[in-house]
């Protein structure tokens, strides 16, 4: 007979531990399930492994051009992969090892190590890596928080190379000579400037005629701009169809495209193109839970399935794939749930950043969704050029870009590609969660000299958006 508990969390990620936690604290008898490393993708091949190589990267960045501050600096500049990898092994092992003791020393939740899988609507079958049954447990209260997994092309000849993803790549611990990336998204870009900044030779292959499709042409072409200039190679316009290794040098590859175009030699292979939901071996049929076609669970605003009693957070449920959205994931759930709110994810302004150097951050509608929108709105834009913070540190690449509707004076969306910018957007992000018109932050004083203090100005600048 399975045992029975109130509530059950599948999956240790940046929503699920903190709901269980919470959802254990609430007296409910709580369980959760996790098959790998505690903290899920952020923790261990996500933001946290590859924002410290991003840190690694930027102070040998830093180093080189040391001279332009009047900073001399001896001898070469040279990166020591192994001991990247190894500073980001002892980050990645704090963080997990403090998510398990977390919650592991929860009064009334139990933690167990396996694979879970649906058997019906409320109960679920825990294996073993060698796939015996470990425990069958039945539950009132199901929440998902199973994560993704990067998506590996259908190219000929994969089985016979190595290749790598984002979880992969990280393991290196000798540079690579030429690292050749499939893809033109943020997880290609940040690993593309990282891997240049660590002194290889980097080529980005981009099916379409530029990177950051999401995002507008003038910001995609500030980033582009700026990893040019760090030496990154970008090939456009390029569809890989067939890989092999080289004849020559062991462990290279050839790339072959379907265009009538050479083959690309390279000593790493990097396939960036996207990211699949873990679902197809949850067992959802058995529940019931229904997905889309790409293997996402469908849900409502409040995040609840097609089944009643079942939830489903984080990258799982299609509505965000990000930490923080994640996370947010959790906080509508427990409100909800516990709290008696009436939060909603419809509701949620969505926000993000690219952690390539400068970052590029945003918030809200892009320029392009504004027009496609067909409202009254206003436009500005300044470069980073006019920030006394930016001119100070030297960086002074990107720009920033704000709008908002003609009527009501509502921010509809911003963007910086710029130093801090990462940061800095959190002003527009914060007075666009209060409702605030425009004015409020045009009017409020901010510290010099920082980034933010340019965002008034900015606002000084807006005209009607033309057409």
């Amino acid at each position: 007979m399975p045992q029975h508990f109130d509530a059950v969390v599948i999956g240790t990620g940046q929503g699920g531990s903190p709901l269980a936690v919470r959802l254990a604290r609430s007296g409910r008898q709580t369980a959760v399930i996790e098959r790998g490393d505690f903290g899920g993708t952020c923790v261990n091949v996500g933001c946290t492994p590859t924002k410290s190589y991003v840190a690694s990267a930027r102070a040998a960045h830093v180093a080189r051009h040391a001279a332009e501050l009047g900073v001399q600096v001896g001898g070469s500049i040279s990166v020591d992969l192994a001991a990247v990898k190894a500073r980001k092994d002892r980050i990645i092992g704090e963080s997990r090892s403090g998510v398990e003791k977390w919650l592991r020393g929860t009064s009334n939740l139990t933690v167990f190590n396996g694979h879970a899988r649906f058997t019906g609507a409320h109960t679920l079958a825990i294996t073993g890596r060698d796939g015996q049954l470990l425990q069958e447990l039945s539950a009132d209260e199901i929440f998902i928080n199973t994560g993704t997994r990067a998506i590996v092309p259908p190219l000929d000849g994969l089985q016979r190379i190595t290749y790598y993803t984002n979880s992969s790549l990280l393991e290196l611990t000798d540079l690579p000579e030429h690292l050749a990336i499939v893809g033109g998204s943020y997880i290609a870009l940040e690993f593309a400037q990282v891997f240049r900044r660590f002194g290889c030779r980097v080529s980005v292959l981009v099916r379409g005629e530029r990177v950051l499709n999401r995002e507008d042409a003038d910001f995609a072409e500030s980033v582009q701009k700026v990893l040019a200039r760090d030496g990154v190679e970008f090939h456009f316009g390029v569809q890989p169809t067939r890989v092999e290794p080289h004849p020559h040098r062991a462990n290279d590859v050839c790339i072959g495209f379907e265009q009538n175009i050479p083959a690309m030699e390279a000593s790493h292979l990097l396939l960036a193109t996207g990211r699949a939901p873990n679902t197809d071996d949850l067992g959802l049929d058995a529940a019931g839970i229904e997905t889309d076609r790409h293997g996402v669970i469908v849900v409502d605003g409040q995040l609840r399935t097609s089944v009643s009693g079942v939830w489903a957070i984080g990258d799982v449920n299609g509505r965000g794939a990000f930490t923080h959205t994640s996370y947010d994931d959790y906080q509508i759930v427990a409100a909800n749930l516990l709290d008696g709110g009436a939060r909603s994810v419809d509701t949620r302004i969505m926000a993000y950043a690219v952690f390539v150097d400068p970052p590029l951050a945003r918030v809200g509608l892009s320029e392009t969704e504004v027009r496609d929108s067909g409202r009254d709105a206003l436009i500005a834009t300044m470069p980073m050029s006019r920030v006394g913070r930016a001119r100070e540190r030297g960086e002074t690449a990107g720009f920033m870009k704000v709008l908002a509707d003609a009527h009501s004076k509502q921010i509809l969306g911003a963007a910086i590609h710029g130093i801090e910018g990462d940061e800095a957007i959190h002003t527009f992000i914060d007075i666009m969660t209060a409702g605030a018109p425009y004015p409020t932050l045009q009017y409020a004083m901010h510290v010099h000299p920082t980034i933010s203090e340019l965002v008034p100005t900015l606002l000084d600048g807006l005209q009607p958006l033309k057409r």
